[in-house]
């Protein structure tokens, strides 16, 4: 058997795939998996058939095709349809670079060319996308394009996500089955359900063990994962677009391209996919250089704007060390509540007379960054611009309009006037004032997203076009402005939209005990420096529950560190205390925003560990989070993962110490809360540091550096 080619070549780690390309169609992938002694270090032997590129009824696959579509056309009087509904591709080209691999194929007789690009990241993970064009008079309609790679049958457990409004990213399991499992997004945008990403492992893969292969699909649109297996050939794993009746019908010379779908595998468990994830968005050219610390004002003020209590929430805010301040909803014309104003993006006259100008430049005196909340997609139904533009909404009908929610509804972007009004309008409110950051919140999901300039036909496809197009060019026109996703919290959080902005608000949930599994989860994709995580008031404005500072605090430490309390109603020893808070994230804000993030197993389930060690596997801050009561007096040992094995590392506490609560025994071997024992990298690893009960609802966080 002639060697097959591999993607990327070298041997480097990563991820990577396998071909056979002796056949006259379109290759098969016989591997995809880790390539750091995976596909480009194991021998040459028979991988069973593989899974072709493109899967086709006419290579004998009665699985679900990844091409999906047929030829539309007008014959006399009469409409013929379901011509060309199986291809069968030849490859005419293959294109190897180091870092790059193009295949390229055609179906004469159905009129469609092909072409594939895989494309080695950062971090190791791998990239695909697939272009489809019509090259044969007449129209072909696509119902589905999808790029799916087999998996190694014994990766037989699946772990994906569901979720709601402040519970984003909750994690589901189950195994794998004969038939299709399918998990579609339907809601215009990722959603605040959204499975986010599919991932196969070994029985029982956890943070640090088992082999992992994960997919995401890179679209802030409608989309789709899968995972199949069939009693005749393997696994197989991927995902794409999904795509409503007729909103990609090609004419003759027209084109199609997939959304980037992203695989990532690691020998080492999840923490070890989400290094790969985490690498690819530090390599982007929208990554933070450096996450400033937040406050934003909305569990503060809500709608009830007044200058003067936002200059001293802002004096306060500066005095505990805030770099950013940040003015949410509520700014613009009419906008006393959520039920009218959205759309009218003008400064409201009765609430600033003066303008925003004075606020924004006593923020700035004061040394710190002014942000400003847009919601650019929607519309109340009591604005201005909708009893101007009452078409200009998305909706299947002209005689009806979708369910509100919200009190609001989407407006059409894939319109020209819609997308060229609200470019202005931005344009001028950043124009006008001195903006540093841009807070974009989309707060409904998609419903019945027609739009009238095809008769309410479908359009989320180009309305996600266009909300990238919109996106792109106001940061063109606005480089040194930040940006931040919002959409209704976490419900917009996907790497099309990461690689436009530098921050995401993970979730409108601000009850820490809540946040703790939110950012744990939502971290196994997002890279910790943009996931906002704010300090809330003492009690929660979302739950009821009290904390206390410490473990609000420690709990946004790990994330793009913010407040979101009203500092004017804090005491004086809490200010004192944020303020110790603010310059301790500060102090460790380059370890905990370009480290690996480890999730080390606890023996108890009350209790959490994580932490970040530095890439050069010289420093590492452990979080042992109690969450609730203990069932036993055991405590638990902390591994940390990762550390150099023969260096010696000291241990110390770091951040505020209740010795009350460490007096049962020595909190980490044979020393005492400040200062550390001595251990080695393997010692870590293997058998970690101990840690004693601690009460409910506190954080422990130690400090390891080299001795």
């Amino acid at each position: 058997m002639t060697s097959p080619l591999l993607f990327p070549g070298g041997g480097s780690p990563g991820t990577g795939i396998e071909l056979d390309i002796r056949g006259p169609g379109l290759p098969t992938v016989l591997f995809c998996g880790s390539s750091g002694g995976g596909a480009t270090g194991r021998p040459d032997v028979a991988r069973g058939p593989g899974t072709p590129l493109l899967g086709e009824h006419a290579r004998g696959r009665f699985t679900r095709p990844h091409l999906r579509g047929h030829r539309v056309a007008t014959e006399g009087n009469r409409l013929t349809s379901g011509r060309a509904w199986s291809t069968h591709f030849v490859t005419t080209g293959i294109d190897p670079d180091p870092d790059r691999l193009g295949i390229s194929g055609v179906d004469e007789s159905a009129g469609l060319a092909f072409e594939a690009e895989f494309e080695s990241l950062p971090g190791g993970a791998l990239r695909v996308r697939y272009t489809l064009t019509n090259t044969a008079a007449g129209h072909y309609l696509v119902d589905g394009l999808e790029v799916a790679l087999p998996v190694e049958d014994d990766l037989i457990e699946v772990l994906d996500f569901t979720g709601r409004h402040e519970r984003e990213r909750s994690p589901q399991r189950h195994q794998v089955t004969d038939g299709l499992w399918l998990r579609e997004g339907r809601t215009g945008r990722p959603g605040l359900d959204a499975a986010t990403m599919a991932v196969l492992g070994t029985t029982g893969f956890g943070f640090t063990h088992g082999r992992v292969l994960g997919v995401h699909v890179g679209w802030s649109g409608n989309s789709v994962l899968r995972v199949e297996r069939d009693a005749a050939s393997g696994t197989t794993l991927g995902g794409g677009e999904l795509l409503l009746p007729g909103e990609v019908v090609l004419a003759e010379g027209e084109s199609y391209r997939t959304p980037w779908v992203y695989f990532a595998a690691a020998d080492d468990g999840l923490d070890g996919l989400a290094a790969c994830w985490h690498g690819h968005q530090r390599a982007l050219a929208a990554h933070p250089t450096q996450q400033p610390v937040v406050l934003n004002v909305w569990e503060a003020i809500y709608f009830n704007h007044d200058v003067d209590r936002l200059r001293r929430i802002a004096d306060r805010a500066a005095e505990v060390g805030v770099e950013r301040f940040v003015l949410d909803d509520g700014w613009f014309r009419h906008r006393r509540d959520d039920t009218a104003g959205l759309g009218d993006w003008w400064v409201d006259e009765q609430v600033w007379p003066d303008g925003l100008g004075p606020l924004a430049d006593h923020v700035r005196g004061l040394g710190m960054e002014f942000g400003l909340w847009f919601e650019p997609e929607m519309v109340n139904p009591d604005s201005d611009l909708f009893r101007a533009h009452p078409d200009w909404i998305l909706a299947a009908a002209d005689d009806r309009q979708p369910l509100l929610h919200r009190h609001q509804w989407a407006l059409d972007l894939s319109r020209p006037e819609v997308f060229d009004h609200l470019l202005a309008r931005l344009d001028a409110v950043l124009t006008e004032l001195p903006v540093d950051y841009v807070k974009w919140d989309h707060n409904r999901d998609l419903l019945e997203a027609g739009s009238g300039l095809l008769g309410g036909a479908p359009t989320v496809h180009r309305q996600t076009q266009a909300f990238y197009r919109l996106l792109d060019e106001i940061r063109s026109r606005h480089p040194t402005v930040a940006w931040e996703s919002c959409a209704s919290g976490g419900g917009r959080i996907d790497f099309g939209v990461l690689e436009r902005v530098q921050r995401v608000w993970t979730s409108d949930m601000t009850d820490a005990l809540a946040r703790q599994q939110i950012q744990r989860w939502s971290s196994l994709l997002v890279a910790p420096e943009y996931l906002g995580a704010h300090v809330s008031a003492p009690t929660s404005h979302i739950t009821g529950r009290t904390f206390g500072l410490d473990f609000r605090a420690a709990t946004a430490m790990f994330g793009a560190f913010g407040i979101e309390w009203d500092l004017t109603e804090a005491s004086a020893s809490d200010l004192v205390g944020l303020r110790e808070w603010v310059a301790r994230h500060q102090r460790f804000r380059p370890l905990l925003h370009t480290g690996r993030v480890v999730r080390p197993a606890s023996s108890d389930p009350a209790v959490l560990l994580h932490g970040v060690v530095s890439d050069d596997r010289h420093e590492a801050l452990m979080a042992h989070v109690q969450l609730d009561e203990s069932a036993h007096n055991r405590g638990v040992s902390v591994r940390v993962p990762g550390l150099d094995p023969e260096q010696s590392y000291r241990l110390a506490w770091e951040g505020p110490v209740d010795h009350t609560q460490v007096s049962m025994a020595s909190p980490l071997p044979g020393a005492g809360p400040t200062d550390g024992a001595v251990v080695t990298g393997r010692s870590l690893a293997e058998r970690g540091f101990w840690v004693p009960r601690r009460r409910p609802e506190t954080v422990t966080l130690v400090h390891v550096t080299p001795a």
